[in-house]
């Protein structure tokens, strides 16, 4: 579009100069500007391009959560094992004695809690894959939290950064879904 928008700038200049003394001379000092001024704009876009795709590259890798499970808050914690069994999940981990059960169905994985909190809360585990099994690189809950902290989001009662191991903090989107990064190695 740029480089359409300046021929035919370049074009309305030449034919003005037909009209003028020294046309040959103006004629070539604007072929010579317009060459420059491609060039620049050819620069420009590569340079937009560049930026943009770096940018994309960096947000997209630049933070792994962990494994990701909904938890759900549940009324009748064996009524609702009983309805997602029948959607296929089957039990991972945790005792219906204790009032959660976490269940899986493929890569899909929820947990149900009965009498521990109130709303659903979308989960991530740094350190475990989705069955619940240690993996051997992880982004240590700390270092998310300060990423987080760093990008303007609010953390509400933070990880004391001299500690190591299991630990977690909560946040909350923009619609009020609350957020648990729960790290438990």
């Amino acid at each position: 579009m740029k480089k359409t928008i300046i021929y035919f700038l370049f074009t309305a200049i030449l034919v003005g100069c037909n009209m003028n003394p020294n046309k040959e001379e103006r004629i070539k000092k604007l072929e010579t500007d317009n060459e420059i001024l491609l060039k620049k704009i050819g620069n420009l876009e590569n340079k937009i391009e560049s930026n943009q795709t770096n940018k994309t590259v960096t947000k997209e890798n630049n933070m792994d959560l962990g494994a990701f499970s909904v938890s759900l808050s549940v009324k009748d914690l064996k009524v609702s094992k009983k309805f997602y069994e029948n959607l296929g999940f089957i039990q991972l981990g945790g005792d219906l004695e204790k009032n959660y059960l976490i269940m899986k169905n493929q890569n899909s994985v929820i947990g149900l809690f009965q009498g521990m909190f109130e709303g659903n809360i979308l989960t991530f585990n740094p350190g475990w894959d989705e069955n619940a099994k240690e993996i051997e690189t992880f982004v240590d809950v700390r270092k998310i939290q300060e990423e987080l902290k760093s990008n303007g989001i609010n953390i509400g009662t933070e990880i004391d950064k001299s500690t190591s191991g299991p630990a977690s903090f909560m946040t909350t989107d923009p619609d009020g879904n609350v957020i648990l990064i729960d790290q438990h190695r």
